[in-house]
């Protein structure tokens, strides 16, 4: 802003010097008050316009700085949460072999143990019978 020459106080307290043919001092007067008048109403006005100034530019950077703390958010958001459903579904699906995996590797086995025990069985009860019928042939001799 340019510098001002003069305060309204300045224009209040100027003292004109007199001629015999100088201006009337009381229109003078009343005019030079009216310049006040209005020199203190743009003070005023600028006054407040330098002070909504200054809060719509801190407004604008308050704003500015939530925009772009909004978008690095979202920037950082689906990349966090992908990795993280990725990181999940891999924990889960480990956890499945490692909990249901046991008990199916544990079931394949006992069953392979209980087929094997059951044609050991079946042929020992095959001994047994064919020894019995040897038995009771020689029995009859």
């Amino acid at each position: 802003m340019a510098k001002l020459t003069y305060s309204a106080r300045d224009i209040l307290q100027k003292e004109f010097k007199t001629k015999v043919r100088g201006y009337d001092s009381i229109e003078v007067d009343e005019f030079l008050d009216n310049v006040i008048k209005d020199y203190e109403a743009y003070n005023q006005e600028i006054l407040a316009l330098k002070e909504e100034n200054h809060r719509l530019v801190n407004k604008v950077d308050q704003l500015t700085q939530n925009q772009a703390t909004l978008s690095r958010m979202k920037q950082e958001a689906p990349k966090t949460t992908a990795v993280t459903n990725f990181d999940i579904l891999k924990r889960l699906s480990n956890l499945e072999k490692h909990v249901f995996g046991s008990k199916l590797d544990e079931e394949a086995q006992n069953s392979k143990i209980s087929e094997h025990a059951k044609a050991t069985l079946n042929s020992a009860a095959q001994r047994v019978f064919e020894e019995n019928e040897d038995l009771d042939a020689t029995k009859r001799f």
